[in-house]
C-alpha cells in the first residue's frame, strides 16, 4: 500500500512537516444559519422568576422560535451535517480554529463538491420556506405570549448558506523588507504550526483506526445468547473508507503505524462481511490478527503522549 503522496519533490524532503507545508493548502468551512433560540427579555425572566420566588436576574431563560424536528428543517440540518463530514474526511486537522488542510490536487474537486451541498442547500431552505407559515402559527400556538413576530424574518431565503475559501496561513512577504526580524518570527510561528499539524495528524489516524479496529475484533469475538454477535457491513466498510483516505492523506511521519495499517489492510483485504457470518473458522482468524494489530496500536496509544517532534535543526 503506497503512503506517501506520489510527488517526487515530496519524496525528496524527509521533514513531514515540510511535505505537509508543500503540498497542501488551508481550507476554511464557514456556515451563514438561522438562529432558533433566543433569549427571555428581562421582563419576562422576571416574569417566570417570580414563580419561583428567585430573581429574574439570576434566571438564564430562553425560548425556542422554530420546531426543528420538522421534516424541511431537518433536511436542512442535515445537508450542513454531510458537508461539515466530507470537508473533515478530506482534510487534515491545523491548529487554527476553523481551519483544516486539504491536498491541493483535490481543490477543483473540493469546489465543486462543495458547490453540490450549495445547490441542495438552496433546494432544501426552499422548500422549508414552504413551510414558513404554518411553522410560525404553530410557534405562537407553543409560545403563548412569548411569541413575538419580530423574531421571525420575513422569509427563509438568504437565511441559510455554505461559504469556503482558502485563506494564506504563510508568512507575507511584504514582512521580509518591511521587518526581517518580523518575518522570521513569523516563519519560525507558522513552521511550529505545521510541526503541531503533523502530530495532530497522526493521533487522528491513530484515534481512529485503534477504534475501528477494536469494533471489528469485539463484533467478531464471543457469542450474545447463545449466537454470533450481531456484525454489520459497515464494520467492514469503515475500514476499508479509513485504509483509502490514509493511502491519501497520509505523510509518514509514524514508520510504526504506516505498517500497522498496512498489516490490518492485509488481513482484512478481500473479505467480505458475509463471509465473516458463515465462517466462524475465518472469524476466528480474523480477531487472532486483528488482536495483534490492536495490541500494537494500545502501545502507540499510550507512547505517543511521551514522542517529541523532531525538529530540524535551525
Amino acid at each position: 500500500m503506497t503512503t506517501l503522496l506520489d510527488d517526487s519533490y515530496t519524496r525528496q524532503m524527509t521533514a513531514p512537516s515540510d511535505r505537509l507545508r508543500a503540498t497542501m493548502a488551508a481550507a476554511r468551512l464557514s456556515f451563514t444559519w438561522l438562529g432558533v433560540r433566543k433569549s427571555l427579555t428581562s421582563a419576562q425572566k422576571n416574569q417566570a422568576a417570580d414563580s419561583f420566588g428567585a430573581e429574574g436576574k439570576y434566571l438564564s431563560a430562553g425560548k425556542k422560535l422554530l420546531d426543528t424536528s420538522h421534516p424541511a428543517f431537518k433536511a436542512v440540518t442535515v445537508i450542513r451535517g454531510r458537508t461539515i463530514a466530507y470537508w473533515k474526511d478530506v482534510s487534515l486537522p491545523f491548529p487554527e480554529a476553523g481551519i483544516r488542510l486539504i491536498r491541493q490536487d483535490s481543490i477543483s474537486e473540493f469546489d465543486l463538491q462543495v458547490a453540490e451541498f450549495r445547490d441542495e442547500l438552496d433546494d432544501a431552505v426552499a422548500e422549508l420556506n414552504r413551510h414558513y407559515g404554518e411553522l410560525r402559527l404553530a410557534a405562537r400556538d407553543r409560545l403563548g405570549d412569548l411569541f413575538d413576530a419580530s423574531d421571525y424574518p420575513t422569509t427563509l431565503i438568504g437565511m441559510f448558506a455554505i461559504e469556503h475559501d482558502y485563506p494564506s496561513i504563510e508568512p507575507p512577504n511584504y514582512l521580509r523588507q518591511l521587518s526581517p526580524e518580523l518575518y522570521e518570527q513569523e516563519c519560525r510561528r507558522v513552521q511550529s504550526r505545521f510541526d503541531e499539524a503533523v502530530q495532530l495528524a497522526e493521533q487522528a489516524f491513530l484515534d481512529e483506526i485503534t477504534k475501528l479496529v477494536e469494533h471489528v475484533t469485539e463484533r467478531l469475538s464471543g457469542e450474545h445468547n447463545g449466537k454470533p454477535k450481531v456484525f454489520r457491513d459497515s464494520a467492514i466498510t469503515n475500514l476499508t473508507e479509513f485504509f483509502e483516505r490514509f493511502r491519501t492523506l497520509n505523510i509518514r511521519s509514524n514508520e510504526q503505524l504506516d505498517e500497522l495499517v498496512v498489516r490490518a489492510q492485509q488481513i482484512v483485504g478481500g473479505v467480505e462481511p458475509q463471509q465473516l457470518r458463515d465462517s466462524g473458522a475465518l472469524r476466528q482468524q480474523i480477531v487472532t490478527q486483528l488482536s495483534g494489530v490492536q495490541s500494537s496500536l494500545d502501545g502507540l496509544l499510550v507512547d505517543r503522549p511521551r514522542r517529541n517532534i523532531q525538529r530540524r535543526p535551525r
